[in-house]
């Protein structure tokens, strides 16, 4: 049997995250997209066990989160870029973050898959 498993799905864990991260928040670091299941720790508050400018962070599931723009159709892809999630492909900084599992007209509150799409 391996002896050199870390985590065994490695879904929810700990991650550095930009300053003003704030629970239930879209994040990117690095390649990972999840949502931040609690506020970034500060050197004074260790906010969930977290070190400082950490966060608990899902990598996996749906979230209801906002995003800008409309939505025509379920699955369509989801962008981030700046920390904010956009149903249209920013011209510049934007990946895929996820799929959206609802529609809209306009700017709004959906179900968004996480998608982990890499670079």
């Amino acid at each position: 049997m391996a002896k050199n498993e870390h985590l065994r799905n490695a879904n929810h864990i700990s991650l550095p995250v930009p300053s003003g991260t704030v629970a239930g928040g879209p994040v990117r670091v690095g390649i990972l997209n999840g949502v931040a299941q609690t506020n970034r720790a500060t050197s004074t508050d260790w906010a969930g066990g977290n070190l400082p400018g950490e966060a608990s962070v899902w990598l996996d599931g749906s979230h209801y989160l906002p995003v800008t723009g409309a939505v025509e159709a379920i699955g369509q892809a989801i962008y981030i870029a700046d920390g904010a999630l956009t149903a249209t492909e920013p011209e510049t900084d934007g990946v895929v973050f996820g799929a959206a599992l609802a529609t809209q007209a306009g700017d709004g509150t959906i179900p968004v898959k996480i998608i982990q799409a890499g670079a």
